[in-house]
Formats: C-alpha cells, sequence, structure tokens
C-alpha cells in the first residue's frame, strides 16, 4: 500500500496522527500509573486520571501506546491496520471486563469507568483504523478501492495522470488573465476571456437553481428567474428607475 499511499496522501496523515496522539495518550496513562508505584497484580487499582489502574495495566498500557506510535512513524498503511486491530481489542476487553469486575479474575483492575473507556476508545480507534478504506460509496480513485481491483496507483495511472496535465494546462491560460485583470494590466482580449468565462459559469449556476427549483417544485416566477442569467442585473435597473 506505500504505493497507493504516499506520505503527501491526505489519508496517510490521518491515519499516521491517529495513531500517534492515541498511542502517546496511552504511554501518559501507563507512565502516570506506575509513577503511583501500584502493586503488579491487584483487583484494587489506584485512580489515573479518572480511569482505575494497577501496575499490570500501566504496563500494558505503555507497550500498546509504543506500538502506536510505532506504527505510526512506520506509515499509513501499518497504522491504519495497527489502530484498527488495538481498537478492536479495546472494545472485547471492554466486554471481557465487564463480566470481571469484582471478581479475583480482575487482573487490571478495572472499574465500570475503565469498560466504558474501552468501548468508546475501541470505536474511535476502529473509526480512525477503517476510515476511508471500508466505509461505503467509496470513490473510484479511493487507494484501497483501487488496490483491491489490482489497478495501478492514481499518480501512476496514465490515464490519470494526462486528464490532470489536460486539466492544468487548460486551467493556466485562464489563471494567467485572472490574475492579470487583478492587477490590472489586462490587455483587452485577456478582459474579454475573463468576462466570459464569468459569464458562463453564471450560466451554469442558473442552471443548477433552474434543476433545483424544477426538483422542489419552485414558483414559476423562480423558474423563469432561474433561466435568465442577466435577471439579477435586470431587477437592479429597474430597482434604480
Amino acid at each position: 500500500m506505500d504505493r497507493y499511499l504516499p506520505p503527501e496522501h491526505p489519508l496517510n496523515r490521518f491515519y499516521r496522527i491517529a495513531a500517534a496522539v492515541f498511542g502517546a495518550c496511552l504511554m501518559v496513562f501507563g507512565g502516570l500509573g506506575l509513577a503511583n508505584r501500584v502493586p503488579l497484580f491487584t483487583t484494587e487499582g489506584v485512580d489515573v486520571l479518572g480511569l482505575s489502574s494497577n501496575g499490570l495495566l500501566a504496563v500494558v498500557s505503555i507497550v500498546v501506546g509504543v506500538v502506536l506510535v510505532a506504527a505510526a512513524a512506520w506509515g499509513g498503511p501499518v497504522a491504519s491496520t495497527t489502530t484498527a486491530a488495538i481498537g478492536v481489542l479495546f472494545f472485547l476487553s471492554g466486554l471481557i471486563n465487564l463480566g470481571l469486575l469484582n471478581t479475583p479474575w480482575n487482573v487490571f483492575a478495572f472499574a465500570m469507568s475503565n469498560v466504558v473507556f474501552s468501548f468508546v476508545a475501541g470505536l474511535v480507534l476502529m473509526f480512525f483504523g477503517f476510515y476511508g478504506r471500508v466505509s461505503g460509496g467509496l470513490p473510484e480513485d479511493n487507494p484501497y478501492v483501487r488496490y483491491r481491483h489490482h489497478e495501478p496507483p492514481v499518480q501512476e495511472d496514465p490515464q490519470s495522470v494526462i486528464a490532470d496535465e489536460r486539466r492544468i494546462s487548460e486551467l493556466e491560460p485562464m489563471c494567467a488573465d485572472e490574475l492579470a485583470v487583478a492587477e490590472n494590466h489586462a490587455t483587452p482580449e485577456q478582459r474579454r476571456r475573463v468576462a466570459a468565462d464569468r459569464l458562463e459559469h453564471m450560466r451554469q449556476e442558473r442552471r443548477r437553481a433552474y434543476d433545483h427549483y424544477r426538483e422542489v417544485g419552485g414558483t414559476e416566477q423562480q423558474q423563469i428567474s432561474a433561466q435568465n442569467p442577466w435577471a439579477d442585473f435586470q431587477q437592479e435597473d429597474e430597482a434604480r428607475s
């Protein structure tokens, strides 16, 4: 997946930041737990940031935090998979320890607040890990969709590269024209092209508004106005006169 998720890809940054932040929080929680010098194996934990903790839970928290931070440093695909897997384990931990509360088998000294945290943290981690890879309605250029369909990454797809280059070549002259108009040194031809482009955008917006009014049952006057790109200007002229 490294080819499909380069470092500059938004999903790559999303996965890595999520894993690093959550991992750092777990390491802080575990470090505070060890700082209290609570026994390693005890069912009576100490309060740490509103959660019950013993030595074993503190050590496990630090280990899991280090794994998440290491996955974030490794790369986006690894961070995504690791975050999702740990999220599932957190959720299962909440279910298991819910049944072990107030029993001698409560080796992590869980309290109800820990159970709630495990459920919430598990869901959050699964969301971060699975986001953009198993969601419904993923776009065709999604890196995971292209990977599953054995298609090359977008940046390596000749058709996508050609389409992007064509689009850039179409936009560059207009960008130069608009910059010249904004800096007040445009030629008459550049001003004409900018005005024509603005008119075309206005017509497209009017068409979109007309389709919207037709779908929601707009009034006849609204539909007629939506077809006329100069309706707003005509209304201003009528108001002045």
